[in-house]
């Protein structure tokens, strides 16, 4: 696997047997033609917003993997290779617990004014968007239980992800729908990774990191996920335990449950059908089990999303050739939320304290 260069400075990529090489920005818009928005609220009792990931027009085949015990969904059995939709237009990510659902109802109307979604009639507007849509717990951690998504902020991340460019960098960390998030007692966030296969498809993840568990091992306070990928540096002792002592006193101060879930989606450029897709999508959560521990607990509604765009075949004489794609997908999911966890910052208000790992890990 060739991963692109460092972070969302960018970096170049090539298939085999390409004879050109392209720019990445190792995020989900690598695979092309996919684009990502943001709706961001952030004080006067507020702390949450909403993640659009915005298919090309005509859609893009989708797929759904529900593994926590308390998962907040709409549009999923759509998704379900058995039923008849074949594509979709957009996925929503969104903070709010289930009130936050209402934000596809925006991301619908929007879709609905441009004439993309499923055809139900002879007009070309006579359309039904299909709109799957998840969301994580953060009610109450800006200070007001009721300052939760809506269809307006829905409508505010579709149109940022449609004015986005294409390949446009995406922003990490406490945005969109990683505002409120949190992983145990430290800030959590949204992150993205993506790498271009030997074969020249290209696979892109995107997370909100929002676990009931933990990132941290214990003992030394390394990240999970970056042990996962070999990383085998830890902090220095003195500041893991001093870093013990800043979460034991957001735990002793935050009144908040932990009613967390992660959410990703997995894109490939790679031509899946729905069924190679929710493969996709289940293995994919692999890349959480990496990265958070415990996970798929009672009080998570781990849910992952698998996007095909289609533009590159898969070797139909190699019947194996899911695998590689399935590989990456949980990889990058690993990676993508390390990055969350390393972008998030700091939040300490009315609805409580999340220190982020940066200070917590990182000053000096």
């Amino acid at each position: 696997m060739r991963r692109p260069g460092p972070g969302a400075e960018g970096g170049l990529a090539s298939g085999a047997g390409a004879d050109t090489w392209t720019m990445t920005v190792d995020a989900l818009t690598d695979v092309t033609g996919l684009r990502v928005g943001h709706a961001t609220r952030i004080g006067d009792g507020w702390l949450t917003g909403t993640t659009v990931v915005l298919a090309p027009e005509g859609g893009a085949v989708a797929a759904v993997d529900v593994r926590g015990g308390g998962p907040g969904t709409k549009e999923t059995d759509a998704l379900d290779p058995r039923n008849v939709v074949r594509t979709v237009e957009a996925l929503v990510l969104t903070g709010g617990s289930a009130y936050g659902l209402d934000s596809a109802t925006g991301v619908m109307a929007w879709l609905e004014e441009r004439g993309r979604g499923v055809r139900v009639g002879p007009d070309p507007h006579h359309v039904v968007p299909v709109v799957p849509a998840a969301c994580v717990f953060d009610l109450g951690r800006g200070g007001d239980f009721r300052a939760r998504p809506d269809a307006g902020t829905g409508r505010e991340a579709v149109e940022a992800a449609a004015a986005s460019g294409s390949g446009a960098p995406v922003p990490e960390g406490c945005v969109g729908a990683g505002t409120g998030a949190a992983v145990g007692m430290m800030k959590g966030g949204v992150g993205t990774a993506s790498a271009v296969l030997e074969s020249g498809i290209t696979v892109a993840a995107l997370v909100v990191a929002n676990a009931a568990g933990s990132v941290l091992e214990p003992g030394t306070g390394a990240l999970y996920g970056e042990l996962a990928q070999g990383r085998l540096d830890c902090p220095a002792a003195e500041v893991h335990e001093a870093a013990r002592g800043r979460l034991a006193e957001a735990e002793a101060r935050n009144t908040v449950p932990p009613l967390n879930t992660t959410l990703a989606v997995v894109a490939t450029d790679a031509a899946l059908s729905k069924a190679q897709a929710q493969k996709l999508a289940g293995t994919a959560h692999d890349g959480i089990a990496r990265a958070v521990r415990p996970v798929h607990l009672l009080n998570d509604g781990d849910t992952v999303f698998a996007l095909s765009t289609g533009a590159r075949p898969l070797a139909a004489e190699d019947p194996l050739a899911l695998n590689e794609i399935l590989a990456a997908g949980a990889d990058l999911v690993t990676r993508a939320i390390v990055r969350a966890v390393r972008a998030a910052e700091p939040v300490e208000g009315p609805g409580g304290m999340w220190p982020a790992y940066g200070e917590l890990y990182e000053k000096g």
